[in-house]
């Protein structure tokens, strides 16, 4: 089966240890294909979103075993790849800046709370 760039990145993980991580060191977390490896990664961010990328970081997660009313299933095994880009680009993810506001407010209202 030949993966297209759409099926390796799936999409774009965005948490507050992703944020974090944008914010730092301006790497991006995607979540992507099991078969996709680093090369296939960074070539597929580069095509989709018109940039250089600098550096691929993969992350393989096992699906774990679980229980829910006495019946017994295993989740599903995924994989996340971490890149950073060379300097002076970046990639515009809708929703990731919202998610960014919506964390400041909500700190700024737990500093207020404090002072």
């Amino acid at each position: 089966m030949e993966l297209t760039i759409h099926d390796i990145i799936k999409r774009p993980l965005i948490s507050s240890k992703s944020i974090d991580l944008y914010k730092k060191l301006g790497q991006y977390t995607f979540e992507v294909h099991l078969n996709a490896n680093k090369s296939m990664i960074g070539d597929a961010v580069e095509k989709l979103w018109n940039v250089k990328v600098e550096k691929v970081r993969v992350i393989s997660i096992a699906g774990k075993n679980k229980t829910f009313s006495r019946k017994a299933y295993t989740t599903s095994d995924r994989k996340k790849a971490i890149v950073t880009l060379k300097k002076g680009y970046k990639v515009e993810i809708p929703g990731m800046f919202e998610t960014m506001a919506m964390e400041q407010t909500a700190h700024e209202k737990t500093e207020a709370e404090g002072s």
